[in-house]
């Protein structure tokens, strides 16, 4: 009996060709900022890399410090998924050590992933989330893990308000220590520098 094999349509085709290319200039756009710098990455460069034209750069990012912010929203991202899917797997004693698990888990990626956490920078920050949260159905992770953490927050009394505060200055805390221990390594190395950002994160989320 003949098998019988259905065409994709020429429209499915098209947006899948569109996805590959996207995709390309992104894998590009990184392997670039993360061995050459993003001082000395031109768009040209990218788009050379990734095989496309230049005008098709343009279909998709407004120039390269879009492509860039993208990127990072995209990285971190990808790391608190791992993040949470990790943690998921576990159980906790109670929501403190939950978070904290989370912490260890994000600083040891980053450990591993220097080239990745010199190109976030310090700018795995606030702004990633709120970023994130804007756009829900790209980043569900991201929003799942702010729900947790205003939802346990909020079970020990504190307003929501108070608990987006808490939780913007742990964000901005981590990313400014993981960047200067990991990279800078100042004012000590991360592996000295993590019992005491832990007790800090404990104080924070007692307080």
């Amino acid at each position: 009996m003949r098998e019988v094999t259905k065409e994709v349509p020429k429209r499915g085709r098209a947006q899948d060709k569109k996805n590959m290319k996207e995709k390309d200039l992104y894998s590009a756009a990184y392997d670039l900022f993360t061995t050459k710098g993003i001082q000395n990455t031109a768009i040209d460069d990218i788009v050379k890399k990734a095989g496309v034209a230049k005008g098709t750069f343009y279909l998709y990012f407004k120039d390269k410090y879009d492509i860039i912010n993208k990127i990072i929203l995209q990285k971190s991202s990808m790391v608190i998924k791992e993040a949470m899917e990790k943690t998921k797997e576990r159980t906790f004693d109670s929501f403190t050590d939950m978070f904290l698990f989370n912490v260890d888990y994000i600083i040891e990626y980053f450990k591993d992933n220097k080239l990745m956490l010199k190109l976030i920078n310090k700018n795995f920050s606030w702004g990633v989330y709120r970023r994130a949260i804007m756009q829900p159905e790209q980043h569900a992770d991201m929003r799942e893990i702010v729900a947790v953490f205003i939802t346990n927050m909020k079970a020990l009394g504190i307003d929501e308000e108070e608990c987006e505060k808490t939780l913007f200055m742990i964000i901005e805390l981590i990313g400014s220590v993981c960047y200067s221990s990991i990279i800078l390594e100042e004012p000590y190395g991360i592996d000295s520098m993590k019992p005491t950002l832990f007790k800090t994160i404990e104080k924070m989320l007692k307080a």
